[in-house]
């Protein structure tokens, strides 16, 4: 078994950003931890399971990043950095079940514990509770962002199952997908913070 083994440097450079951005990080963890709140317990308890599973936070941290390199002063950026974390989770879970995943990050998947369709409802719950909070950033660009961004997501998780047993998959059908489905949530993430912070398109494309 080929064992991956993490460069010290890219670890530390992580945790050096951890501890740049730490008081809005408690921040995010804190209102993730209010808004998986709902009167279905089944809810609650599958969707602390997978937030809270060892996730590392990359995409949070990237609006985090951008919106204080572009001088933003309010509070969305709390809130968006918490939605884009709900949308990557909601990912997560309907690709466990997608690829009948047993094992996340050492842990037994939502879906090997719940079923499939508890796993599949919670990821539309996620999916609603991160529009529900996008409303409050009142920016219609955001919601462009973020509309498009979902849309390209399951396009890409649609060209996945597609090629999954095809061995006449080229290369660059497969970066295509790793665009939509990977590649588009971190560029979201990025052009958010620099939304937020009221810079250009040239800025916000860059």
């Amino acid at each position: 078994m080929l064992k991956v083994v993490k460069n010290q440097s890219d670890v530390n450079e992580i945790e050096a950003i951890r501890q740049l951005l730490h008081t809005d990080l408690e921040a995010v963890n804190d209102l993730i931890s209010t808004s998986l709140h709902s009167d279905v317990a089944l809810i609650n308890q599958l969707s602390h399971y997978i937030i809270n599973s060892g996730g590392k936070r990359l995409r949070p941290m990237l609006v985090l990043l951008a919106a204080n390199a572009c001088r933003y002063q309010g509070d969305q950026h709390i809130n968006l950095a918490a939605v884009i974390e709900f949308i990557h989770t909601a990912t997560l879970l309907h690709d466990d079940v997608v690829d009948a995943s047993q094992l996340r990050r050492g842990n037994m998947t939502a879906n090997a514990v719940w079923g499939n369709e508890a796993s599949v409802l919670v990821g539309d719950f996620l999916y609603s509770r991160a529009f529900e909070m996008m409303v409050r950033a009142n920016d219609m660009r955001i919601m462009e962002i973020m509309s498009h961004t979902t849309n390209t997501i399951a396009e890409g998780e649609v060209l996945q199952l597609l090629n999954c047993h095809d061995a006449d998959t080229t290369e660059s059908r497969y970066m295509d997908v790793v665009s939509r489905k990977t590649a588009r949530l971190f560029e979201a993430s990025a052009r958010i913070g620099a939304v937020l912070g009221g810079q250009s398109n040239e800025i916000e494309s860059a």
